[in-house]
């Protein structure tokens, strides 16, 4: 089945859900979003109140600085799949419980395998414990691993500068790397390095000056 029938058949599941308790209080699924042959693909933890009004992921406050640094790295929104360790809403934004990432992770593994992408960035700490359990996300943040066959690069959620402003320059400096990271995972999985156009400012021409006779 192709990728986008993939995608399409796991959103519609995820839409009628009931696995687990956070179907109770969910307005709407947040599925994820994104191409099918997204290279880079996020994972956060879970939709927060916005994103379960919408059902969309990372529409918040937190999503426009996630925008910010997409495009710091020369990345837009559309380049990207976007998706959650869990797809409903926690109660008051609380962390997943146990049960819960079980009962999502076989939608979240059905979207990686149908996308295969280059490189998976985890948001959080909840989202990076799924690839390295019990790890300190200060001690690894912006560092790219191979973790089952797939480069995994543990990152800040964007959420955590704007509760925590001493993190915004480490959270911009692991964007600011992707490119390259993702050229490193590009030239391992044998796939074709695409080189972005670099965009040449003109040069203003100054206006020749005329003499003072006097």
């Amino acid at each position: 089945m192709p990728a986008v029938e993939t995608l399409e058949r796991i959103a519609r599941e995820i839409s009628v859900c009931t696995k687990c308790a956070l179907h109770e209080s969910r307005k709407k699924a947040v599925t994820g979003e994104g191409p099918a042959d997204a290279e880079i693909m996020f994972i956060g933890e879970g939709p927060g109140f916005h994103e379960n009004e919408q059902g969309r992921p990372f529409v918040g406050a937190s999503g426009k600085f996630l925008d910010q640094l997409l495009a710091q790295a020369g990345l837009e929104r559309s380049d990207v799949f976007i998706a959650n360790v869990v797809k409903c809403r926690p109660p008051a934004n609380r962390d997943p419980q146990p049960e819960e990432l079980l009962a999502c992770n076989e939608y979240l593994e059905g979207q990686i395998n149908a996308i295969n992408p280059s490189i998976i960035v985890t948001l959080g700490r909840i989202s990076m414990g799924k690839y390295v359990p019990g790890a300190k996300i200060t001690s690894i943040h912006g560092q790219m691993q191979k973790i089952d066959g797939k480069f995994v690069i543990p990152m800040y959620h964007p959420a955590a500068a704007l509760h925590q402003p001493a993190l915004r320059p480490a959270i911009l400096a692991d964007f600011a790397k992707l490119p390259e990271q993702l050229n490193e995972a590009r030239t391992a999985l044998g796939r074709p390095i695409i080189e972005k156009k670099k965009i040449t400012v003109p040069q203003k021409s100054e206006k020749p000056q005329q003499l003072s006779l006097f």
